[in-house]
């Protein structure tokens, strides 16, 4: 086949997540990935999970996204920066406003991707879903050969976005050890588990903090975007919702290791289906909650809750069709649209349905909605539940005979009295942003998880990259300085 020089990118282009413009011919013996997009196409941004594999399993590669407006807010410098945030995005974008890339590569659609080799050449071009499928074998074909004739650069890019990183990045999910008073973070974005006092005072990591898939000591062990935690102070065992793995961990402090107990990890392909543990795949699990010998898992990527028989391992589909929708009723039937949080009362599990912007209960063979009404109605409004709004609401905590839920979207933290029926905000003035203080100023930014330990709320205020602390007594927002 007759190889094509890539054209290089125009110069004048507006970059974000670099300090300087880059250029083609300045990536000479590495592997580069064009994704060509835009921010309002939902196909492109939910790719992005499957860009970040295919950077940390291949060092060589170097992604450029070329962000390519289509209408006139997303030409906006402040909103395209947003969008690169609220996607996750840590590789260099480029604003192709003009589309002079597009019309040099040829692009006619989102989103599309254009494999370039180390000498320069294009060798691939592919449209749709299912990316790391298709070029990851490409990339390590293609990396093998050019390593064997000497003319691979191996080093990853360092992006300014992970330059900037500081001791969190991206914190999903909190728990706590309220007897050991130990705080529990994942720490998404590191790949790894963060141990905490009270005090901020790091007790110890798990996870060697880079992205994989392996079991082993606390130092040896790797995650890929670990969410969800459950801790069982009886047995001493922290369980992790794996979500980039797709599986379900477990971090024993007896002999201080980590064991894949659940998730092939691989990606199941539908609504799943009972079956042992790890001979059975999952999708994107999300967060977890212990309740009568079970781990209950909110299966984002199925929309679904399952759960594991903490004895045998044993993992099943518990409620939710798996059609993505706002539908109560009984288990089989009752639909959810990707679940993110869960938590019990020791009687009924509430479900933090995130896509549905609702709160579910799950009681009796019964799923009801207490909080929302369908996908497309969400808001922020205080009232009585059934007439309340959140918006996008990822995360919810249990404390004696109270919801709190994180309000992501909202950027609050909100308190649900199952009794009475009101919703009332706690913590937040609506405002996306860091401000510590009183609690009704205070300013969170997309809050994913929350925990009660010692009579404080514990907050992963992830777009921060912190754990906040909210003082019901005093009323005040302060931030966890962790340190070692």
């Amino acid at each position: 086949m007759q190889l094509m020089a890539a054209p290089d990118l125009p110069e004048g282009l507006e970059w974000l997540n670099t300090d300087h413009p880059l250029a083609l011919r300045d990536l000479a013996g590495r592997v580069v990935l064009l994704s060509f997009g835009t921010f309002v196409c939902s196909n492109c941004t939910r790719l992005v999970p499957e860009l970040h594999r295919l950077k940390e399993e291949h060092p060589e590669l170097v992604v450029i996204e070329i962000h390519s407006p289509a209408l006139e807010p997303d030409q906006v410098t402040v909103n395209v920066r947003e969008a690169v945030r609220r996607a996750g995005m840590d590789h260099p974008v480029a604003i192709d406003r003009e589309r002079q890339a597009w019309r040099a590569f040829g692009v006619r659609e989102w989103p599309t991707f254009i494999l370039i080799d180390p000498a320069g050449n294009v060798v691939g071009r592919t449209t749709g879903e299912g990316l790391y499928r298709r070029l990851s074998p490409k990339i390590g074909r293609i990396a093998e050969e050019f390593d064997r004739r000497g003319l691979l650069v191996k080093r990853p890019l360092q992006s300014a976005a992970a330059a900037q990183a500081g001791s969190l990045y991206h914190p999903g999910k909190v728990a706590a050890d309220t007897v050991g008073m130990r705080l529990f973070v994942s720490d998404s974005g590191h790949h790894r588990i963060v141990v905490a006092d009270p005090g901020g005072r790091i007790l110890e990591t798990i996870g060697s903090g880079t992205p994989g898939d392996a079991d082993g000591s606390f130092g040896e062990a790797a995650f890929y975007r670990p969410e969800g935690l459950a801790f069982d102070e009886a047995a001493g065992i922290l369980y992790v919702a794996d979500a980039g793995n797709h599986t379900i961990r477990q971090v024993s402090w007896t002999d201080r290791s980590v064991v894949t107990v659940a998730g092939t990890g691989l990606q199941a392909p539908a609504a799943g289906v009972a079956g042992p543990g790890t001979d059975t795949a999952l999708n994107t699990p999300q967060d977890l909650a212990l309740m009568g010998g079970h781990l209950y898992i909110a299966m984002a990527g199925a929309n679904q809750i399952w759960r594991m028989d903490l004895a045998t391992h044993e993992v099943e589909p518990y409620a939710g069709s798996g059609r993505e929708a706002l539908v109560d009723g009984p288990l089989a039937s009752a639909a959810f649209a990707g679940p993110s949080g869960i938590v019990t009362d020791g009687e009924a599990l509430f479900v933090a349905d995130r896509g549905a912007s609702a709160v579910r209960r799950i009681k009796r063979g019964m799923v009801e909605t207490v909080i929302g009404h369908s996908p497309d109605d969400f808001g922020d409004l205080d009232t009585i539940a059934g007439m309340a709004r959140i918006h996008h609401a990822a995360g919810i905590a249990y404390h004696q005979g109270l919801l709190y839920l994180a309000d992501t979207e909202n950027h609050k933290v909100k308190e649900f009295d199952p009794a009475t029926g009101w919703v009332l905000t706690r913590v937040g003035n609506g405002n996306r942003g860091y401000r510590d203080g009183l609690s009704g100023d205070a300013r969170l930014n997309e809050p994913h998880g929350l925990v009660q330990m010692g009579g404080l709320w514990y907050i992963a205020d992830t777009g921060n990259h912190l754990v906040r602390v909210y003082d019901p007594a005093r009323h005040a927002v302060s931030t966890l300085n962790l340190w070692r």
